[in-house]
């Protein structure tokens, strides 16, 4: 059986169909009747627009009729169950008003817009009644903009400052809680993954529920939350985000009424937390990406294929909170019986001589594919990657619902560009890099990057705009300083700039990079000393050659079966990352353990501790993959897909250790709390995290500053500085072990664990500890920088 044929058979069974359940009934429509006086110079007047909570229409808009007054246009708009609307007006040939960025904010009624200037419950500005026209519902599914959407920006700014004083809590929006069960949906797949039988649809937390549940997350101790991908998904199991199909809309099984992807981003904001965005550029769903391209497959509705193929309806598409009985969606917008025209798929519709599980028969063209000619060569790649540390892993697909982008095409780099500005008007505080080793880094380099940050100075100015946070996950799945020897492919290469000219065209200079590179090999990489401390001294770091990538610490991770071999084997790799302090650290996630263990880590809750104690105190960003806190799953497999419940996962659902109610006095402080997340925040692990928590911000050198272990004996000990200005924090850390500091400054140390106090007048000072997780951190008190003395509680751990 070919390999083609197999993926066939086993993805048949899969597809999203048409809903045929009949819709609730809804309450009457607030209407907003709006009047724009255009430009003199504008003959066409469109008016684009989301009613709030909801997605902006397909550019350009819709067009505005004349007003029967010279220069005025108008427009009527159902809103729904909205009580306003963001509004921007262009003249469909690309000039807009957005208000200067902002977007026009309309509520209900009647309301003007005239040379910036809106009025509310205004009057005819032609000095008549209107007439009611038919009302225009919201983005209307039969446009479809032959380029990509430009949608203007709407409200929100970052919280800005250096990300590296926060810690990171990890989460799938759709396992997290569930703030709004109306948004629920548990797909094709629904039955056969045995979630079913659970009650536990794939799409179950959401928006709401982050909302609900930020001061738990903020009572962790936690300042910023990466949350998976939002775009809107397609695929028969995509709640977690990364099979991206309109990567201009958000994924309306996420969002409900109140608690919209802007709703949490400003929430989060008033609690003084940041949002990190999962973004994903190397690829789409299966089906494509919406404005982009969507490649038309085989099907034909006769007695064996009616139960898959949706009967097509004119101008419907794809809506995936519109499910049927059997958790199937519409794809009548994505067959058709006969070959389109400019089809490239060969024998288009003609019997393969297979048949599927059920024993119908098989069809050229039925299912996407890279090497069937499906998709747009200019647009998408054509193979599957044979190499995971050669060339072909920039240039072909991952897996079958990955359908593998051409990034080095204008056409892709803008559509891309174009989304994820959207999201930085929206005010998110930083980008998660999805798969970015298998985008070239001179694409890196010369297209995305620069854009990303032209817009965000833009938008903030050049200083704010450097606190943007961008990490990527570069996997590296060995344990070694380079990947397989394979510079290319590995983490930390991504961290600097071209150090080498290439051609103008990014597909030839993607393999002039690939080869230049990877001829130079390991021994001839750029080194850096940012990590470092000059003896006791803190230096300023040299940034000139970072990329704008940080990354998230593959070595430390792979190395993370115990935390004395995560911190020998990240100090190793130190000196060949652009700067290590901005790197993200973590122990397990959403697809692996440590040493690519496929479950969740389960080393004990002393091994947890241990590592908790390691990653909030050596450099690095720590970061904490969802109920970790509370070893959730400990040992369970992360992933099954669906041949397996996903309560029986890391990626169960984690809602029932939420339950209740819980305020934050501060971070790292519970205000209050009752019923079982009381019972939640009352763990020992819970208790450890949260000192932690409040020990890194109270010291600044354990969030920003370098390290060296020169003249420290200890299996896990150093030394940490920050100097910025006014603040000079300097600090002794000893992790589970004793240690002996030498050749440090003279004066007093306090301990930010026990309040201990020591006087140094020889330049030394010997620390006793024997106790798995426990940690002393004795800071230098300054004038000007007294050491805090003991903070937070004694723990079990922390003692």
């Amino acid at each position: 059986m070919s390999r083609i044929l197999r993926r066939v058979l086993a993805a048949l069974c899969a597809v999203p169909l048409l809903m045929t359940a009949s819709p609730g009934a809804a309450r009457a429509a607030d209407q907003a009747t709006v009047y724009y006086k255009a430009p003199a110079a504008w003959s066409t007047i469109n008016i684009h627009y989301a009613p709030n909570g909801g997605s902006w229409t397909a550019v350009p808009g819709v067009a505005m009729t004349a007003a029967g007054c010279a220069g005025w246009y108008r427009k009527d708009i159902d809103l729904g169950t909205a009580t306003g609307l963001q509004v921007v007006f262009n003249n469909g040939s690309g000039t807009w008003d957005n208000n200067s960025g902002r977007n026009y904010s309309l509520g209900t009624g009647v309301i003007t817009v005239n040379a910036g200037v809106v009025t509310a419950n205004a009057s005819n500005p032609c000095g008549v009644t209107p007439t009611p026209t038919p009302t225009t519902p919201g983005p209307s599914p039969t446009t479809a903009p032959t380029t990509p959407p430009t949608t203007p920006a709407t409200r929100g700014e970052m919280l800005g400052g250096d990300p590296r004083k926060d810690s990171i809590y990890f989460v799938l929006t759709a396992r997290f809680y569930d703030g709004d069960s109306a948004n629920n949906r548990g797909g094709s797949q629904h039955v056969k993954s045995g979630n079913a039988a659970g009650n536990d649809p794939m799409f179950r937390g959401d928006f709401k529920g982050l909302v609900d549940k930020i001061d738990y997350i903020k009572a962790l101790g936690f300042s910023a939350i990466w949350i998976t991908p939002v775009v809107l998904n397609r695929s028969d199991y995509d709640y977690h985000g990364y099979h991206g199909w309109d990567f201009y809309e958000v994924d309306p099984r996420l969002e409900s009424g109140g608690a919209s992807y802007q709703n949490l981003i400003d929430a989060a904001h008033a609690k003084g937390l940041k949002i990190y965005q999962d973004v994903v550029f190397n690829h789409t769903s299966r089906w494509g990406a919406k404005n982009l391209f969507t490649p038309t497959v085989y099907g034909v509705r006769d007695s064996q294929w009616s139960w898959y193929y949706s009967e097509k309806v004119a101008g419907k598409q794809y809506n995936p909170l519109e499910e049927n009985a059997a958790g199937q969606t519409y794809n009548g917008d994505l067959w058709n019986g006969t070959a389109p025209a400019g089809n490239t798929c060969p024998n288009y519709g003609q019997p393969t001589g297979g048949r599927s599980p059920e024993g119908y028969a098989l069809y050229n063209c039925q299912w996407p594919s890279p090497t069937a000619k499906m998709f747009s060569s200019n647009l998408f790649h054509q193979c599957w990657i044979g190499n995971w540390e050669g060339e072909d892993a920039r240039s072909c697909w991952l897996h079958e619902d990955l359908a593998d982008l051409n990034t080095e095409n204008t056409a892709v780099q803008d559509y891309l560009i174009g989304a994820y500005q959207k999201y930085i008007d929206m005010g998110v505080d930083g980008f998660r890099i999805d798969t970015a080793v298998h985008i070239p880094r001179v694409t890196w380099n010369r297209r995305f990057l620069p854009a990303l940050q032209q817009h965000l100075t833009a938008k903030y100015g050049a200083a704010k705009a450097k606190d943007f946070y961008i990490f990527g996950e570069v996997a590296a799945f060995v344990n070694d300083k380079w990947n397989r020897g394979s510079v290319n492919h590995s983490a930390q290469f991504f961290t600097w700039k071209e150090r080498n000219t290439y051609s103008a065209d990014d597909t030839a200079a993607a393999l002039e990079q690939f080869n230049y590179e990877n001829n130079l090999g390991t021994g001839n990489q750029p080194t850096s000393t940012n990590a470092f401390l000059s003896g006791n001294s803190y230096h300023a770091p040299d940034h000139s050659q970072f990329s704008g990538m940080n990354i998230i610490d593959m070595r430390m991770h792979m190395n993370f079966g115990d935390a004395p071999n995560a911190f020998h084997n990240g100090k190793d790799s130190d000196d060949s990352v652009n700067d290590a302090t901005y790197n993200v650290v973590y122990v397990d996630s959403h697809d692996y353990g440590p040493n690519k263990s496929s479950v969740r880590y389960s080393g004990g809750t002393d091994a947890w501790a241990e590592n908790m104690t390691l990653m909030w105190t050596f450099r690095g960003i720590p970061t904490l993959y969802y109920g970790s806190e509370i070893e959730f799953k400990a040992g369970q497999r992360i992933d099954c897909g669906p041949s397996c419940p996903l309560e029986t996962t890391g990626r169960a659902y984690y809602g029932n250790h939420l339950a209740g109610t819980v305020t934050a006095g501060d971070y790292g402080v519970v205000g209050s709390a009752s019923g079982t997340v009381a019972t939640t925040l009352s763990q020992p692990l819970v208790k450890h995290l949260q000192k932690l928590n409040q020990i890194r911000r109270a010291v600044p050198a354990l969030q920003m500053g370098q390290y060296s272990t020169d003249g420290v004996s200890g299996n896990m000990a150093y030394k940490r500085r920050y100097t910025s200005g006014s603040v000079d924090s300097f600090a002794l850390v000893t992790v589970s072990g004793g240690a002996t500091f030498t050749g440090i400054p003279n004066g007093t140390y306090v301990d930010a664990v026990t309040g201990d106090t020591r006087t140094v007048t020889g330049g030394s000072l010997t620390v006793s500890l024997n106790d798995k997780g426990n940690l002393r951190a004795y800071v230098l008190s300054q004038p000007g920088n007294p050491a805090p003395g003991k903070v937070g509680a004694t723990t079990t751990y922390l003692k």
